[in-house]
């Protein structure tokens, strides 16, 4: 079966399961496996809605603790003079469309559901900084994140095929952050959302690489004497091939 047929088949089951004045939306796989030579991976997220209106599709990834350095020249030396720490910030965060934001809803309503990156909350506790030192922060992070491709200040798109069904590939790079991501489709119509539904997605590593993984994480000490042993013999080894050349 074709990907487009495949495709049709996917939103023609979705469209049969719509609730009247909603939507529904899955995706392909709810799983994005990460092997050995991963190189990124995309996922089709696919949808019905009952009656017109724009979809917006926000993926967001595990919640973590980030550290953020701020660096200064000491001495001729780049040295770090600050830190902060963000508290549960999504560790990946990407937006589709099926038109700009700003065309399908006030700031407001963008706001309280945190769609789009300039409308995402990045939260510091109000005795670590003040509002306008915190939104310094707050930007470095969202740069630093862009710059990892892991946050996407580009809106992505959602195609309508017809007047219910629609689509939208999400992809995710190589240096992906592994655990439980939510994908978050919302049915905005005459500015206000009309109705919202939440897919979870797991990005896991598997395989060889799973193994490595959880064994250096697992087994620290062990692991770092076991790279050493490694390395020392990867050196012996190119040694005498240098001294046999």
């Amino acid at each position: 079966m074709t990907g487009i047929a495949l495709l049709f088949v996917l939103v023609a089951g979705a469209a049969s399961q719509v609730r009247p004045n909603g939507l529904v939306a899955d995706l392909s796989d709810h799983l994005v496996a990460i092997t050995t030579g991963f190189a990124g991976a995309e996922v089709l997220l696919f949808g019905a809605v009952e009656e017109p209106g724009d979809v917006v599709v926000v993926v967001r990834g595990p919640k973590e603790d980030v550290v953020m350095h701020r660096k200064s020249r000491l001495g001729g030396i780049w040295v770090n003079t600050a830190a902060m720490t963000f508290e549960e910030v999504p560790s990946f965060y990407a937006v589709a469309a099926t038109r700009p934001l700003n065309e399908i809803a006030a700031s407001s309503v963008l706001l309280r559901n945190q769609i789009g990156l300039e409308h995402l909350q990045i939260d510091l506790p109000r005795a670590k900084a003040s509002e306008n030192v915190a939104k310094e922060w707050r930007a470095a992070l969202k740069r630093a994140r862009q710059r990892e491709n892991l946050y996407s200040a580009d809106i992505g798109r959602v195609v309508f095929l017809g007047a219910r069904l629609f689509r939208s590939d999400v992809f995710f790079p190589a240096n992906v952050p592994t655990g439980t991501y939510q994908v978050q489709v919302y049915l905005i119509r005459d500015g206000a959302v009309a109705s919202a539904q939440t897919t979870p997605l797991i990005v896991s590593k598997i395989g060889l690489e799973a193994e490595i993984f959880y064994f250096a994480h697992n087994n620290s000490a062990l692991y770092g004497v076991v790279a050493i042993l490694l390395a020392l013999v990867a050196g012996w080894l190119a040694h005498i091939a240098f001294r046999k050349a």
